[in-house]
This record gives structure tokens, C-alpha cells and sequence, in this order.
């Protein structure tokens, strides 16, 4: 009979069986070498057994067992509906039990969740998968840390579904993103907040550092498929592989997505988003977030934007400006010269959305288009017509728009004429490591 382990032991039971045998099961399974129903045996025998109760797990070791059981409940999930179809997901983990008690494998994982004491949803998460799982990011303007973002494990290893380089990189460029973006958004949190002045010297570097570093994002998703020695994932490996381990658990759970990366949506809250019900559609990701994500987002939600906060403090509406002749226009901007550099950081914000949309369009919805086209759709337990989120190519189009027809855009005559310097010029004032590295790049 299996004696079950300690928590921290657990860990790392479970770690050497990801990382040594899950990416070369889940390869010889889809090559069709090995029988789906392989998977869940050999974790159950080799793992899942000899785990102790949830409740005797500390908060660490309980984050690197959800990645670990993350990665694994994905791959049951997604041979099992390969198989069986999607109508019942959860019937996948029937035959799954854990530990000495033979708790099912989805009650196993809400108590392992509950230990962390983050309100972790109880399935997987893009928590989970990226920002727990790749080692610590960190973004540096001219020298000065503005954001760090840790990992759970001590190594410096990405645990993946099939071992790709494809798949470690596309986890470590999604950290890199939510890190330059929790770097904007603390540049911004004290002219938000009221404690820095929007006019003033340090607001205008706080917003210009800001610009700077959403032009960094931006080159960082276009730069994505061309990284070298085919280290990003073929739009064919993205669609037919990598994304389908986003399956439901069960029926109408929120599988992980890019779209629950809580330092974006909060950009959009702090900088204004034109996009009527966009908080009912945060809402709606709620149960896959953190419990301080969903609080930090109500609060954000019940405040103005700092966009609107300016205008309000120089006595003009966005309807004002949209109505406004150049003269006034062009008087407004002299008396407010900051009003050039905010155009110019909710312009950055547009074209960073613009280049996501490209990305996504480039990877998922372009060749989707071209399948159906030519009738190779083919039934996958993950549709490729829409986000796992079931974001449309349509909405996350609309959204881009939102962000581009920002508050100020009808001042773009005016600030055209304006000469400044271009925050596309300091990138090089912008540093991102993962693990203490520089990121990836072409």
C-alpha cells in the first residue's frame, strides 16, 4: 500500500512527474503511440496516490501542486473530450482519485486551491499557468525597478503540456506582457490617485516612462512570431495543440485566457474605455480570478478614469473637445501642455491593442477563416473561431477600436502640430528579465 508524502515532498513528486512525464505522454497520445486513458492511470499510480490530504499542505507547495495539477487536469480533460465529446467534461475525472482518502480529483483541487488562500478558482487558471508558474519577471525604467511579478518554484523551468520551446516561450512572453503592464499601471496609480499632479514635472514622466514602456508591449507582440530557432508555436501548433488544453472541467466554467490578465483590464480602467458594458463583461471573468483581483477591480470600476479626472480639472467634457474649433483647441493646448503627453500615452494604448488584435488574428482567427474556407474546420473540444473565453473576433475588434478612439483623439490636429520628443526613441531605457535574463526577443 502507497504511504502518502508530505506537502513540500508532494511538490516535488509532482514536479518531477511533470516535468520527466507529462510532455512525452501527452506527445505519444496525440500521435495516437500511446491510449488516451494512459495519462490518468500513470498520474493516479505514480502521483496522485501518494499525496497527502489537502489540509496538511502549506500555502507554497499548495501553488506548485495546482500548477503541476493544473497541467495534468488539462491533459485528462482534453483526451477525454477528444474521445467522448464536451457534453459532461467533468465525466473525465471519474476514474481520477487522490490521496489516502480517494477524493475526487476535482474536490481534491478546490481544497488544494483553498489552502493557497487566494480565492484560486477550482479549476485550472491563467494565474496558474503563468504567472505562477514561469519564473520572476521584472521591469526596470533607466535602472529604477517598477514592477516584479514572481513565480512559486525555485528553478528556473516553465512546466508545459508537451515540452515545446513554443509553449515555454508563449507562457514567458504573456508574464513579460502582464509585468510591462503592472509597470504602466504603477506609473500611473499615484497621478490616479490624486497624490501626483497631472500637470506636473513628475506627472508628465510618470506618463511619458508609461508611453514608453506601452511601446515595449506593443514590439513585444509583434516580435512574438519571429522569434528564432522556432521558438514561437506555428499558428497550426497554437490552434491545434497548445489550445486545446483549454477545455471546460465542467459545463460553463471559464477555461485560462489571456483574457484574465488583471494588469490590462485594470489599464482600461485607469486610462478610460469607450465600450458600453465593458464592466458587466469584467464581471463576467470574475470566477476565474483571484479574490484581490476581483476587489481591486470593483474598486477601480466605481472610479473615473484619469482621463476623465483631467478634464474635469481643466473645465472641458469629451464632447467639448469634439466640438471645439481648432483655435480653441489649439488655446487649450497651450495652457495645458500636458494634455500632449496624455494623447500621446492613450495613443501608445491604441496601438498596443491594434497589435494584440494582429497577433490574434495572425495565430488564431486568420487561419481559422482560411479552414473554413476551404472545409478543414474539423471539430475540436475547443472551437477556434472564438477565444476560450468565447471572445469573437468581432468584440475583441470593437474593444480595440474602443481603445483607439480614446477622450483626446479629436485634439490629433493640434497635438500633430506640436513638436517633442518620441518616447519610441527610449525603449532602450526599458529593461524585461524573466529569471534575471533579458526576455526573448528576434
Amino acid at each position: 500500500m502507497l504511504r502518502s508524502v508530505s506537502g513540500s515532498d508532494a511538490a516535488q513528486l509532482a514536479d518531477r512527474w511533470t516535468v520527466d512525464e507529462l510532455p512525452a505522454l501527452n506527445r505519444a497520445i496525440l500521435r495516437g503511440s500511446t491510449p488516451p486513458g494512459a495519462l490518468a492511470q500513470r498520474l493516479s499510480e505514480e502521483v496522485l496516490r501518494q499525496l497527502p490530504l489537502a489540509a496538511e499542505i502549506a500555502a507554497v507547495p499548495a501553488m506548485r501542486l495546482l500548477v503541476l495539477l493544473s497541467l495534468a487536469g488539462a491533459s485528462i480533460a482534453r483526451h477525454y473530450q477528444e474521445r467522448h465529446g464536451t457534453d459532461e467534461p467533468e465525466r473525465a475525472f471519474d476514474p481520477v482519485r487522490v490521496g489516502p482518502d480517494a477524493l475526487g480529483f476535482l474536490d481534491y483541487f478546490g481544497e488544494l486551491g483553498g489552502r493557497t488562500d487566494t480565492g484560486h478558482p477550482d479549476r485550472d487558471s491563467y494565474t496558474g499557468l503563468v504567472r505562477w508558474n514561469v519564473p520572476c519577471a521584472e521591469v526596470s525604467w533607466q535602472g529604477r525597478t517598477l514592477a516584479v511579478i514572481d513565480g512559486v518554484f525555485d528553478d528556473a523551468g516553465i512546466r508545459t503540456y508537451t515540452g515545446t520551446v513554443g509553449e515555454e516561450t508563449f507562457f514567458e512572453v504573456l508574464k513579460q506582457g502582464e509585468c510591462l503592464e503592472k509597470a504602466v499601471n504603477a506609473l500611473l496609480a499615484p497621478v490616479a490617485t490624486g497624490a501626483v499632479e497631472f500637470a506636473s514635472d513628475e506627472a508628465v514622466e510618470r506618463v511619458r516612462a508609461a508611453t514608453t514602456i506601452l511601446h515595449v508591449l506593443r514590439r513585444l507582440m509583434l516580435d512574438y512570431p519571429h522569434l528564432p530557432d522556432g521558438g514561437a508555436m506555428t499558428p497550426s501548433f497554437f490552434m491545434d495543440v497548445f489550445r486545446q488544453f483549454a477545455v471546460h472541467w465542467r459545463p460553463g466554467d471559464l477555461p485560462p485566457s489571456g483574457a484574465m490578465d488583471t494588469e490590462a483590464l485594470t489599464r482600461d480602467l485607469l486610462l478610460g474605455i469607450n465600450y458600453t458594458g465593458y464592466p458587466d463583461a469584467l464581471r463576467r471573468l470574475f470566477p476565474a480570478l483571484l479574490r484581490h483581483e476581483r476587489q481591486d477591480l470593483r474598486e477601480r470600476m466605481g472610479q473615473p478614469s484619469t482621463t476623465q479626472s483631467m478634464l474635469k480639472g481643466i473645465g472641458v467634457t469629451p464632447t467639448d473637445l469634439a466640438s471645439m474649433p481648432l483655435s480653441r483647441q489649439r488655446a487649450l493646448v497651450a495652457a495645458h501642455p500636458e494634455l500632449v503627453t496624455w494623447f500621446d500615452l492613450l495613443q501608445a494604448n491604441g496601438r498596443s491593442a491594434a497589435a494584440h488584435l494582429g497577433l490574434s488574428k495572425k495565430m488564431l482567427f486568420n487561419p481559422q477563416r482560411r479552414r473554413e474556407l476551404a472545409d478543414v474546420g474539423g471539430n475540436r473540444p475547443v472551437a477556434n473561431d472564438t477565444g476560450t473565453t468565447g471572445m469573437t473576433e468581432h468584440y475583441l475588434a470593437a474593444l480595440t477600436a474602443a481603445r483607439k478612439s480614446h477622450a483626446l483623439l479629436p485634439l490629433h490636429l493640434v497635438v500633430g502640430q506640436v513638436l517633442r520628443p518620441s518616447c519610441e526613441d527610449r525603449l532602450d531605457e526599458v529593461t524585461v528579465t524573466v529569471n534575471g535574463r533579458p526576455g526573448r526577443r528576434p
